[in-house]
């Protein structure tokens, strides 16, 4: 028997039914439930073919977990070596060689030095930074968050340079990117799965949360829905992530990629709807027993992304 299991936090709607979703198809010697933990073991573990992963961004714990249970056979979904590994700014850099079009963005140093170093560890940063250059670059209005992260946290819009140096004392030890703004006609989030299902839904970020997924829509050009999902799939499998959103602002008939790191996207029925609610329970579950069928035992059945294995296939 092949279990697949599902690893979460707070939500409260999405992992039942991808429970009861994946029973409910009868595939002979699959079984979904909550995972359950007891004891965590070195290079011991093996009880499940499949984890879908909602929370260990949030719990250490949770990563140190699934990293043992991979290295045992577990193929967990999304790989927990490459979500840690990654982080907004260097996706970005990697979207910028997989051809899609990005907002200019640049990093920033924190406002605040990190705990145990000083003035002394910074010695290799110019001072001054070239900061007039950084904002020629980027322009204003200017949006500034956290280089790693999500949830719409420590995010800022920035009208002009004296905005931008007092908001950026606030933000303490974390590192920042300065991106460029675009002003937007059209906006849309879109869940891609096994890094092959694709559902593009209209969004209104501007709107409060439960509000942002737009039901009854005006038409949207079908060359533009074709360009979106190519870049979406471009993004997930350069990535490696299987369980992604990916999100683009249209200015001037061109979807610009604006976050497309979410290995734990919202899937709560209260906020998506229930349309888009049972395309991502029926996809998930799809997928993770197509991923329950192909597990072999013993071996690292992960996914990675074209820029790791392009890495490795290089002699």
């Amino acid at each position: 028997m092949k279990k697949i299991g599902i690893l979460f936090g707070m939500e409260d709607t999405f992992p039942q039914a991808f429970i009861d979703r994946v029973n409910s198809k009868n595939e002979k010697g699959i079984i979904a439930e909550a995972v359950a933990i007891d004891k965590v073991v070195q290079n011991q573990d093996g009880e499940y073919a499949v984890i879908i992963d909602r929370i260990s961004q949030d719990v250490p714990f949770y990563r140190a977990y699934l990293k043992n249970a991979a290295l045992t056979g577990t193929n967990v979904i999304n790989n927990p070596f490459w979500w840690s590994a990654d982080d907004k700014f260097f996706n970005n850099a990697l979207a910028d060689t997989l051809g899609v079009p990005l907002p200019n963005t640049v990093i920033l140093p924190s406002a605040e030095h990190p705990t145990d170093t000083t003035g002394k560890s910074f010695r290799n940063l110019k001072y001054p930074m070239d900061w007039e250059g950084i904002f020629d670059y980027i322009g204003f209005p200017a949006y500034m968050k956290p280089y790693a992260g999500g949830g719409w946290k420590n995010v800022y819009r920035l009208e002009n340079k004296e905005e931008f140096w007092d908001k950026h004392q606030e933000t303490g030890q974390l590192v920042m990117m300065l991106q460029e703004e675009i002003v937007f006609t059209e906006y849309f989030r879109v869940y891609c799965l096994g890094c092959k299902a694709v559902r593009i839904m209209q969004y209104e970020p501007r709107n409060p949360h439960h509000l942002r997924y737009v039901i009854d829509g005006p038409p949207v050009d079908k060359k533009l829905l074709a360009t979106i999902k190519d870049y979406t799939l471009r993004l997930c499998k350069g990535l490696g992530y299987d369980f992604n959103t990916v999100e683009f602002a249209v200015r001037d008939g061109i979807p610009y990629a604006i976050d497309f790191g979410n290995p734990a996207p919202d899937a709560e029925l209260t906020s998506v709807g229930a349309e888009n609610f049972e395309w991502v329970v029926e996809e998930a579950a799809k997928m993770a027993i197509a991923a329950a069928k192909k597990q072999k035992p013993g071996k690292i059945n992960l996914t990675w992304g074209t820029f790791i294995k392009d890495a490795v296939a290089v002699k």
